[in-house]
Protein backbone atom coordinates (compact mmCIF):
# COMPACT_ATOMS: atom_id res chain seq x y z
CA UNK A 1 0.00 0.00 0.00
CA UNK A 2 1.26 3.47 -0.86
CA UNK A 3 1.96 5.98 1.87
CA UNK A 4 0.32 9.42 1.95
CA UNK A 5 3.00 11.93 2.90
CA UNK A 6 2.62 15.54 3.98
CA UNK A 7 5.75 17.50 3.15
CA UNK A 8 6.19 21.22 3.75
CA UNK A 9 8.63 24.05 4.25
CA UNK A 10 7.79 25.56 7.63
CA UNK A 11 8.93 28.53 9.69
CA UNK A 12 10.21 27.79 13.18
CA UNK A 13 6.90 29.04 14.57
CA UNK A 14 4.85 26.75 12.32
CA UNK A 15 3.80 28.75 9.24
CA UNK A 16 4.11 27.91 5.55
CA UNK A 17 3.27 31.47 4.43
CA UNK A 18 3.66 34.85 6.06
CA UNK A 19 0.68 37.15 6.66
CA UNK A 20 0.85 38.44 3.05
CA UNK A 21 0.79 34.93 1.57
CA UNK A 22 4.50 35.07 0.80
CA UNK A 23 6.71 31.99 1.08
CA UNK A 24 9.85 33.41 -0.53
CA UNK A 25 11.52 33.31 2.90
CA UNK A 26 12.03 29.56 2.55
CA UNK A 27 15.62 28.53 1.97
CA UNK A 28 16.14 26.68 -1.28
CA UNK A 29 19.89 26.62 -1.70
CA UNK A 30 21.51 23.87 -3.78
CA UNK A 31 21.74 21.47 -0.86
CA UNK A 32 18.09 21.84 0.18
CA UNK A 33 16.86 21.80 -3.43
CA UNK A 34 18.81 18.59 -4.10
CA UNK A 35 17.20 17.07 -0.98
CA UNK A 36 13.69 17.94 -2.25
CA UNK A 37 14.52 16.53 -5.68
CA UNK A 38 15.66 13.22 -4.16
CA UNK A 39 12.59 13.20 -1.91
CA UNK A 40 10.25 13.57 -4.92
CA UNK A 41 11.83 10.80 -7.05
CA UNK A 42 9.67 7.89 -5.78
CA UNK A 43 6.42 9.90 -5.66
CA UNK A 44 3.78 8.79 -8.16
CA UNK A 45 0.94 11.20 -7.38
CA UNK A 46 0.69 14.72 -6.00
CA UNK A 47 -2.47 15.92 -4.26
CA UNK A 48 -2.69 19.72 -4.28
CA UNK A 49 -4.99 22.42 -3.09
CA UNK A 50 -5.57 25.13 -5.72
CA UNK A 51 -3.02 27.62 -4.41
CA UNK A 52 -0.29 25.01 -4.01
CA UNK A 53 -0.98 23.75 -7.53
CA UNK A 54 -0.78 27.27 -8.93
CA UNK A 55 2.61 27.68 -7.24
CA UNK A 56 3.94 24.34 -8.46
CA UNK A 57 2.64 24.39 -12.05
CA UNK A 58 5.71 26.46 -12.94
CA UNK A 59 7.55 23.13 -13.22
CA UNK A 60 5.32 22.03 -16.11
CA UNK A 61 7.00 24.52 -18.45
CA UNK A 62 10.37 24.95 -16.73
CA UNK A 63 13.03 24.46 -19.35
CA UNK A 64 14.57 21.02 -19.67
CA UNK A 65 17.33 22.22 -22.02
CA UNK A 66 20.88 21.78 -20.71
CA UNK A 67 22.34 25.11 -19.67
CA UNK A 68 18.98 26.82 -19.12
CA UNK A 69 18.81 25.73 -15.48
CA UNK A 70 21.02 23.81 -13.05
CA UNK A 71 20.81 20.04 -13.49
CA UNK A 72 19.03 19.53 -10.16
CA UNK A 73 16.26 21.93 -11.27
CA UNK A 74 15.88 20.16 -14.63
CA UNK A 75 15.63 16.85 -12.76
CA UNK A 76 12.97 18.24 -10.44
CA UNK A 77 10.94 19.49 -13.42
CA UNK A 78 11.13 16.06 -15.09
CA UNK A 79 10.04 14.32 -11.89
CA UNK A 80 7.14 16.76 -11.44
CA UNK A 81 5.94 16.37 -15.02
CA UNK A 82 6.06 12.56 -14.80
CA UNK A 83 3.81 12.34 -11.72
CA UNK A 84 0.02 12.25 -11.68
CA UNK A 85 -1.53 15.35 -10.16
CA UNK A 86 -4.93 15.80 -8.54
CA UNK A 87 -6.03 19.35 -7.72
CA UNK A 88 -8.81 19.84 -5.17
CA UNK A 89 -10.64 23.05 -5.98
CA UNK A 90 -14.17 24.33 -6.28
CA UNK A 91 -13.06 27.36 -8.30
CA UNK A 92 -10.30 26.23 -10.69
CA UNK A 93 -11.86 25.84 -14.14
CA UNK A 94 -8.98 24.21 -16.01
CA UNK A 95 -5.53 22.82 -15.35
CA UNK A 96 -2.41 23.92 -17.17
CA UNK A 97 -0.35 20.75 -16.79
CA UNK A 98 -0.43 17.26 -18.23
CA UNK A 99 -1.39 14.23 -16.14
CA UNK A 100 -3.62 16.47 -14.00
CA UNK A 101 -7.28 16.36 -13.05
CA UNK A 102 -9.53 18.48 -10.86
CA UNK A 103 -11.64 17.10 -8.04
CA UNK A 104 -14.28 19.41 -6.59
CA UNK A 105 -14.55 17.73 -3.17
CA UNK A 106 -12.08 15.96 -0.91
CA UNK A 107 -13.29 12.37 -0.56
CA UNK A 108 -11.44 10.37 2.13
CA UNK A 109 -12.69 7.06 0.70
CA UNK A 110 -11.30 7.92 -2.73
CA UNK A 111 -7.91 8.64 -1.11
CA UNK A 112 -8.02 5.31 0.72
CA UNK A 113 -8.67 3.56 -2.61
CA UNK A 114 -5.84 5.53 -4.25
CA UNK A 115 -3.43 4.47 -1.49
CA UNK A 116 -4.49 0.83 -1.92
CA UNK A 117 -4.11 0.84 -5.70
CA UNK A 118 -1.05 3.04 -6.16
CA UNK A 119 2.32 1.48 -6.89
CA UNK A 120 4.14 4.59 -5.63
CA UNK A 121 3.81 6.91 -2.66
CA UNK A 122 1.60 10.00 -2.72
CA UNK A 123 2.30 13.48 -1.39
CA UNK A 124 -0.25 16.03 -0.30
CA UNK A 125 0.53 19.73 -0.60
CA UNK A 126 -1.23 22.66 0.97
CA UNK A 127 -2.05 22.84 4.67
CA UNK A 128 -5.82 23.03 4.30
CA UNK A 129 -6.00 19.93 2.12
CA UNK A 130 -3.44 18.15 4.31
CA UNK A 131 -5.50 19.13 7.37
CA UNK A 132 -8.53 17.39 5.90
CA UNK A 133 -6.44 14.28 5.27
CA UNK A 134 -5.03 14.43 8.80
CA UNK A 135 -8.51 14.75 10.29
CA UNK A 136 -9.59 11.70 8.27
CA UNK A 137 -6.60 9.69 9.55
CA UNK A 138 -5.07 9.31 6.07
CA UNK A 139 -1.57 10.77 6.57
CA UNK A 140 1.15 8.16 7.10
CA UNK A 141 4.23 10.40 7.32
CA UNK A 142 5.19 14.04 7.70
CA UNK A 143 8.36 15.61 6.31
CA UNK A 144 8.86 19.12 7.66
CA UNK A 145 11.73 21.36 6.65
CA UNK A 146 12.04 23.86 9.49
CA UNK A 147 13.50 27.12 8.21
CA UNK A 148 15.47 29.35 10.59
CA UNK A 149 12.94 32.18 10.62
CA UNK A 150 10.09 33.27 12.89
CA UNK A 151 7.18 34.83 10.99
CA UNK A 152 4.83 35.70 13.83
CA UNK A 153 1.73 34.87 11.79
CA UNK A 154 0.41 33.67 8.46
CA UNK A 155 -0.94 30.35 7.23
CA UNK A 156 -0.31 27.55 9.68
CA UNK A 157 1.34 24.35 8.43
CA UNK A 158 -0.72 22.17 10.78
CA UNK A 159 -4.40 22.55 11.61
CA UNK A 160 -5.79 23.67 14.94
CA UNK A 161 -7.86 21.25 17.00
CA UNK A 162 -6.08 18.14 15.77
CA UNK A 163 -4.18 15.67 17.87
CA UNK A 164 -1.73 13.24 16.24
CA UNK A 165 1.03 11.20 17.83
CA UNK A 166 4.22 11.08 15.82
CA UNK A 167 7.34 8.94 15.90
CA UNK A 168 10.58 10.60 14.78
CA UNK A 169 12.14 8.49 12.01
CA UNK A 170 14.99 10.80 11.12
CA UNK A 171 16.43 14.26 11.05
CA UNK A 172 18.98 16.10 8.97
CA UNK A 173 20.60 19.49 9.45
CA UNK A 174 21.61 21.52 6.41
CA UNK A 175 24.43 24.08 6.28
CA UNK A 176 21.81 26.82 5.77
CA UNK A 177 20.27 26.12 9.19
CA UNK A 178 17.26 24.28 7.74
CA UNK A 179 16.37 21.12 9.67
CA UNK A 180 14.48 18.22 8.09
CA UNK A 181 12.25 16.25 10.46
CA UNK A 182 10.75 12.97 9.25
CA UNK A 183 7.87 11.56 11.29
CA UNK A 184 5.61 8.53 11.07
CA UNK A 185 2.02 9.01 12.23
CA UNK A 186 1.18 6.61 15.05
CA UNK A 187 -2.32 5.22 14.74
Amino acid sequence: MAKLIYAANVSLDGYIEDERGNFEWTISDDEVFAFWTDFERPIGTYLFGRRMYESMVYWETASAKPGDQPEVMREFAQIWRAAEKIVYSRTLQAVSSARTRIEREFDPDAIRRLKESSGADITIGGPELAGQAMSAGLIDECHLLLNPIVLGGGKRALPDNLRMRLELLGERCFRSGVVHLHYRVIV
